[in-house]
């Protein structure tokens, strides 16, 4: 465990030093904008005319959403997305804002991408870069209701206000920078906001108990059978957000390593998303 969790600071330093450098090297000095509460920080920054930075304002941003985090969604994931914020604000004090490239496209997609690689590799380990995560977190707990849609709407107010502000060219390439980040961290964990995941197990009660104890989420169960070794087993369903695919990897590591998984994207749910 200790092993675990030291791997999970350093990955969780690491992304917060890349989305840092995509935002002081790439995307502040081009006024092209990032996504969530960073870019939220970004556009308020801009506005007080760079008299409160934007690593300052992020970590303002994020103190009630992350005491909502704590009451409503697990202290661990809370605790490793505000460290997660806490580094990226003090790595965006420290890092001067120097521009790379006077080429706005270049800084547009080299910013999405680099910021992306911090965020992907963040939820590979079980935390996020707060803000919206943590919300869509809360959100996901409450209600049936696709979170995407808060996403969106935020991000469009961005888009907009950069658009007033600085011309519509800026939210243009702001939407090439939401983009290329999008891309990216589908490619190294997932972008979509629900998951399935098909089980199928030898040890069902115990995978079963260990699922209900930290995960709050319903399993269906189906009778299997193994086709080259005519083995009895039980075929577990069950949907998640992209926030517990962590922690369902780690239950299955330690309760049944040799359980096959299937994790497959979900488009859509009907019922409720939640364990009665």
């Amino acid at each position: 465990m200790i092993l675990l969790h030291v791997k999970k600071l350093i990955v969780v330093l690491v992304g917060a030093l890349l989305n840092a450098v995509a935002m002081n090297l790439f995307l502040i000095p081009a006024n092209v904008y990032a996504s969530g509460f960073t870019g939220t920080a970004q556009l308020l920054s801009s506005i007080f005319g760079g008299n409160v930075s934007t690593g300052v304002l992020l970590f303002l941003l994020n103190i009630p959403v992350t005491i909502l985090g704590w009451l409503k969604v697990g202290k661990s994931f809370t605790l490793y997305s505000f460290i997660s914020v806490a580094l990226m604000s003090l790595f965006l004090e420290i890092i001067p804002i120097y521009q790379l490239s006077h080429d706005i496209l270049l800084n547009a997609v080299f910013g999405g991408v680099i910021a992306a690689l911090g965020i992907g590799f963040t939820l590979r380990v079980g935390a996020s870069t707060g803000g919206l995560d943590i919300i869509a977190m809360v959100l996901s707990r409450m209600s049936d209701r696709p979170v995407g849609t808060y996403f969106f709407a935020l991000n469009g107010i961005i888009i907009l206000s950069a658009g007033f502000l600085f011309g519509w060219e800026k939210a243009l390439y702001t939407l090439v920078t939401l983009y290329a980040s999008t891309r990216v961290i589908d490619a190294i964990h997932t972008r979509h906001e629900k998951l399935t995941a098909m089980i199928v197990t030898k040890k069902y009660e115990e995978l079963k108990n260990a699922i209900h104890s930290k995960l709050m989420r319903g399993i269906t169960t189906v009778p299997a059978k193994g086709a080259f070794t005519n083995e009895t087993k039980e075929m577990m369903i069950i949907v998640i957000t992209r926030y517990e695919l962590f922690e369902l990897q780690q239950i299955l590591k330690e309760v049944d390593p040799h359980a096959f998984t299937n994790i497959v994207q979900t488009t859509g749910i009907f019922g409720f998303f939640r364990k009665d």
